[in-house]
């Protein structure tokens, strides 16, 4: 086998074609509401972090718990990447009617694309915070917020930051 390009054998590359199972596919005994997504900086140098802040709500009559899912997705790029990459997620458990503040890092490393090594480009770029997919269409409605932000400077391997 000489290709090894992921492009047309995984559901990550498939364009508009969207998975039977995707990730974080299921049921929940109750609902949950996100809000107040928040991103800082908004613009940010090309080897910086990204911190990152969600609040959930569980909207329902029992307690439950969530994967909270952060996505990003490259608006442009060099190469060929997937529609979005999951970049964290976290399980965390809400009582009913209760809200809770979640944080996260999106790291540069999380950014980098592979071109013969791994590095960093500038541009703007997505992020999606939800319980599910962007776009999923087959699970309870779920929602799925989503933001942009920039990256700043000149493309560089990842090892020179």
């Amino acid at each position: 086998m000489e290709n090894y390009t992921m492009e047309g054998r995984t559901y990550r590359y498939y364009g508009q074609e969207a998975p039977l199972y995707p990730f974080g596919y299921g049921l929940s005994y109750t609902t949950f509401h996100y809000q107040d997504l928040v991103l800082s900086p908004l613009v940010l140098p090309i080897c910086a972090n990204l911190s990152v802040s969600v609040v959930l709500e569980n909207t329902g009559q029992r307690d439950g718990e969530e994967v909270v899912q952060l996505y990003l997705r490259w608006e442009q790029s060099s190469v060929p990447v997937p529609r979005w990459q999951l970049v964290a997620f976290h399980r965390v458990a809400v009582p009913a009617g209760q809200e809770t503040k979640l944080s996260f890092q999106v790291a540069a490393e999380q950014r980098a694309v592979w071109a013969q090594d791994w590095h960093l480009e500038p541009g703007t770029f997505t992020l999606f915070a939800g319980g599910q997919q962007p776009a999923q269409q087959t699970r309870v409605p779920s929602e799925v917020l989503s933001t942009r932000f920039t990256v700043t400077g000149t493309a560089r391997p990842l090892h020179g930051c």
